[in-house]
Parts: structure tokens; C-alpha cells; sequence
């Protein structure tokens, strides 16, 4: 007789019970592939435009964009810091920690409840931008550049994923917290919740025991 295996303890690492929760939530998967897919190639396709038709240094629009540009314009520049050109001369720092983000993203992604779409959309666009100057940063060492708008820092497509997905992030969870503290508030009211009024007194005791007390 086989000696009894010892069960798996929660929290374990396994090749099947990973591939099963992979299958489970193959939709939230979906989810977050095709949203941040989608932000992951404008990033590049922009990216690669601009790469390919700006001198570095270079501005550019459009003739029916021109009187943008004292305000705008498109910028081919390049950094090795963090979004907005911060953080010069740290490639590899930033490349590690976009994988460790992309990694936990993508493991509490479908933990998410679907309620919460704002909590997904955001993760999703942090994702996306996560990702996209990371592949900058594998094949260039530098992330490129392009959007100029006043004396702002020049940025790109993946720098405003991650911008606009903190600003996701914060208002929906304001938001949120809003609707909770008003729902508690409502309950918390004399009366919330309650059906009918507070139930009548019954006479019917009383009187039948004045008529016991006079038949006696």
C-alpha cells in the first residue's frame, strides 16, 4: 500500500492547479490582453512614426495643426529615466520594476470583481503603459518621446496610460467611497429599513381577564 501523498497547502505553487486557475479566468485574461494590447500598439506604432520620420530633436505637425505650436507639438526625443524624463540613467532599474508590475497586475487582475470596472480599466492602462516602455527600454536602452505640450517634460502614449490610469484609480475609488458612506448613512437612519410601523398593542388579554376576574 502507497503511503498517503500530502495534500497541497493553500498558497502552493503548482504547474496544474496554476493551469486551472488560468482556464477558470480566461475571460478576465481576455479582458486585460485586449485592452492593454490595444494601448501597447498605439504606444508602438506612434513610437515607430515618429521614429522613423522626426530628426531627434526635431518638432512637427501637421499644416492644419501649425497654430498649435507655441502650445504643442510632436518631439522626437528620448530618456532612460522614469515617465516624464524623470530619474535619468536608470534603464535597467525601471526595467525590472515594469516586470515586477506587469507580473502583479496580471495576477490580481482576475481577482478583481467585476463591479469594480473602474479598479480594471485602471489596471489595465498602468499595465499597458508598464509594458509598452518596456519594450523600448529592451530593444533601445531609452524609451521614446514625442509628446511636447508647453515646457511639460515630453512624453509618450505609454507615460499617459499610466497618468491616466492613477487618475482612473483615484476617482473611482473617491467615488466609491462616496456611495459606501452614504449607504451607511441611510441605514444609519431612525427607522431605515424598518416595514410597517411598530406592532400594536393586543387589548385581548387584558379583557379576558377582567371577565374572568368578574365571573369569580
Amino acid at each position: 500500500m502507497d503511503a498517503p501523498q500530502p495534500a497541497a497547502q493553500p498558497g502552493q505553487f503548482s504547474v496544474v492547479g496554476t493551469g486551472r486557475y488560468i482556464r477558470d479566468h480566461w475571460r478576465d485574461y481576455a479582458v486585460l490582453f485586449l485592452t492593454g494590447g490595444a494601448l501597447i500598439a498605439l504606444d508602438q506604432w506612434t513610437k515607430a512614426l515618429v521614429r522613423a520620420n522626426v530628426p531627434l530633436g526635431g518638432d512637427w505637425l501637421p499644416a492644419w495643426l501649425a497654430w498649435l505650436l507655441p502650445y504643442a507639438r510632436i518631439r522626437y526625443w528620448y530618456n532612460s529615466g522614469a515617465a516624464f524624463g524623470f530619474f535619468q540613467s536608470g534603464n535597467l532599474i525601471f526595467e525590472i520594476l515594469a516586470i515586477i508590475v506587469g507580473g502583479v497586475i496580471i495576477y490580481y487582475f482576475p481577482r478583481v470583481a467585476h463591479k469594480d470596472w473602474w479598479l480594471r480599466l485602471a489596471m489595465g492602462m498602468q499595465f499597458a503603459g508598464a509594458v509598452g516602455n518596456l519594450i523600448d527600454r529592451l530593444i533601445f536602452a531609452h524609451v521614446t518621446d514625442f509628446i511636447s505640450v508647453g515646457n511639460f517634460a515630453v512624453f509618450n502614449v505609454a507615460d499617459a496610460s499610466i497618468s491616466v490610469g492613477v487618475a482612473v484609480l483615484v476617482l473611482g475609488a473617491w467615488i466609491t467611497e462616496r456611495a459606501a458612506k452614504k449607504t451607511a448613512a441611510s441605514a444609519a437612519q431612525p427607522g431605515a429599513g424598518e416595514i410597517g410601523g411598530p406592532p400594536e398593542r393586543s387589548e385581548s388579554a387584558p379583557a379576558a381577564g377582567k371577565d374572568e376576574a368578574k365571573g369569580e
